[in-house]
């Protein structure tokens, strides 16, 4: 966790479902400007998504740029991360969505935020990130990161039950099968690993946690490994001989189709995710609020 530094010239990315028009995005454009700030607009006919799923490109930011602003919701802050994470920016996230851990800032409280980011009063906390490598017939395909997660899922609309094995730092570990796994960060354990009974990580740690998606035993249970070591799944034929039943996500971006043999490597990144926090409440008390708790 970093201190801030002022903030002065941003860059804002919207997902114009949550802000159509982009009214409420020129309304914060206009009030950093009063501010003595600059911001300046993703432009419209550049932001649609791009074949990764994301909303810009790094070559669109200017070079002045000292801040991303990420008007949504947590999605598209991830989409934005996606795109932008290796300008190392801090991003803060604007949330007219509806349950956001990542998108601090509500709707009502934008521009005592934004007063907050010109005078210092912020931190930066660092999030680590994960990198997968897909490698088939000894040749890497693909090869990017995610801040949440890696998600091993099934092609289209297939009911077929996915069969695969996982090596952990070169040793043979467990073969499962199930509806499929999801290698989260501990960032994206309040997400897709949450929803299917994983455990729930501060965000501050550095670890991987490995959650298979409905394994079809009663045995499998979340696995919780520490950043340094290396995950390798490979891909199986199912029972019924098929090949072609897997796909992967990162961040659930464009699926990379998976085939029998294929060997996934999955580690965490070189690079972290810089998030501005503007207010200083422990995870603890964050995860209460957003769960209901009293």
């Amino acid at each position: 966790m970093k201190e801030g530094v002022s903030l002065k010239n941003f860059y804002i990315i919207t997902n114009e479902k949550k802000d159509p028009g982009l009214v409420a995005t020129k309304e914060i454009v206009e009030y950093i400007s009063k501010m003595g700030g600059k911001c300046v607009i993703a432009e419209t006919n550049k932001r649609q998504l791009t074949k990764d799923g994301g909303y810009t490109m790094k070559e669109q930011v200017p070079k002045d740029t000292e801040g991303i602003l990420v008007l949504g919701g947590d999605g598209t802050l991830i989409l934005a991360v996606r795109d932008l994470a290796e300008l190392g920016l801090p991003f803060l996230g604007i949330n007219f969505g509806n349950l956001g851990f990542l998108a601090e800032v509500e709707k009502g409280n934008v521009e005592a935020s934004i007063d907050a980011l010109l005078a210092d009063k912020f931190i930066i906390e660092e999030r680590m990130m994960v990198e997968g490598s897909v490698i088939r017939n000894g040749e890497v395909i693909a090869n990017k990161t995610a801040l949440n997660d890696i998600v091993f899922a099934r092609t289209g609309g297939a009911l077929r039950i996915l069969d695969y094995k996982i090596c952990l730092n070169g040793e043979p570990f467990n073969s499962y099968s199930g509806d499929g796994l999801i290698i989260a960060t501990p960032t994206g354990s309040t997400a897709y690993n949450l929803s299917v009974g994983g455990p729930i990580v501060s965000p501050a740690a550095k670890l991987l946690i490995l959650t298979p998606i409905c394994p079809h035993t009663i045995s499998s249970r979340s696995i919780v490994l520490p950043e340094c070591d290396t995950i390798e799944v490979e891909v199986c034929k199912d029972r019924n001989g098929f090949d072609d039943s897997m796909q992967l996500f990162y961040d659930g971006g464009e699926a990379v189709m998976l085939k029998a043999g294929d060997r996934i490597s999955v580690k965490a990144a070189k690079e972290n995710t810089k998030i501005i926090r503007i207010k200083r409440i422990s995870f603890i008390e964050q995860l209460r609020n957003k769960m209901g708790s009293n």
